[in-house]
């Protein structure tokens, strides 16, 4: 027999790791060898254990499943990526594929969809869930009628980064220190988004970063 999948799962709510785990390690081709809370250990985890496959949290704290994906991305080319989201968020299906990801599965159906997700990703085939179907088609329905290109996201990944951490209450220094920069520059990264985004506050790019699922409601 061939050795099972073994799998990096990050997310930060315990009970539904448990529940995650219990799908992955009823297969006898998968099995979960290690779990981590948030983006940063998940980092560190997967650069330790180098596993097969690492099924990320979209919305972790300190960083979310799409930055983590990137890092991994670059660092372990032969490690292959899946996203869990709460949300059917089609922009974001396209970020997950552009990041290093095989795709994402809706935490509503990762009974009925985790497993066969993470095989063809082991196969490295892009897992195409319903929806996703629904907005590839359309993208392409309207590139072909405007000859365009899928728009680019407002933000770039530091001031991500920075969005992020604003939303989840950290105060300028705070992010300073988290990001090794200057508070100072941290203002200037904040400023930046208000004026990008249209916004006027901190709440209002919370509501944001709700939005985009940095964060979780």
């Amino acid at each position: 027999m061939t050795e099972p999948v073994r799998i990096l799962l990050a997310d930060d709510h315990v009970l539904v790791r448990r529940g995650v785990r219990l799908i992955l390690d009823g297969e006898p081709d998968l099995t979960v060898v290690a779990e981590v809370g948030d983006g940063p250990d998940a980092i560190e985890r997967a650069r330790e254990l180098e596993p097969d496959l690492a099924v990320l949290d979209i919305a972790m704290p300190r960083l979310t499943g799409l930055q983590v994906a990137r890092e991994l991305a670059r660092d372990l080319p032969q490690l292959r990526i899946l996203l869990l989201t709460m949300y059917d968020n089609e922009q974001y299906f396209f970020e997950a594929l552009k990041a290093g990801a095989s795709g994402y599965v809706l935490k509503s159906v990762a009974d009925r969809d985790l497993i066969e997700a993470c095989r063809a990703a082991m196969r490295d085939e892009p897992f195409l869930y319903p929806g996703a179907m629904r907005s590839l088609v359309r993208d392409y329905l309207d590139r072909a009628q405007g000859d365009g290109d899928v728009p680019d996201k407002a933000v770039t990944d530091r001031e991500e980064e920075i969005l992020k951490l604003v939303a989840e209450g950290h105060s300028s220094k705070e992010i300073a220190d988290i990001l090794f920069i200057s508070a100072k520059t941290v203002e200037r990264h904040r400023a930046n988004l208000l004026h990008k985004l249209g916004l006027r506050d901190r709440l209002e790019l919370t509501r944001y970063a709700i939005r985009a699922g940095l964060i979780e409601p």
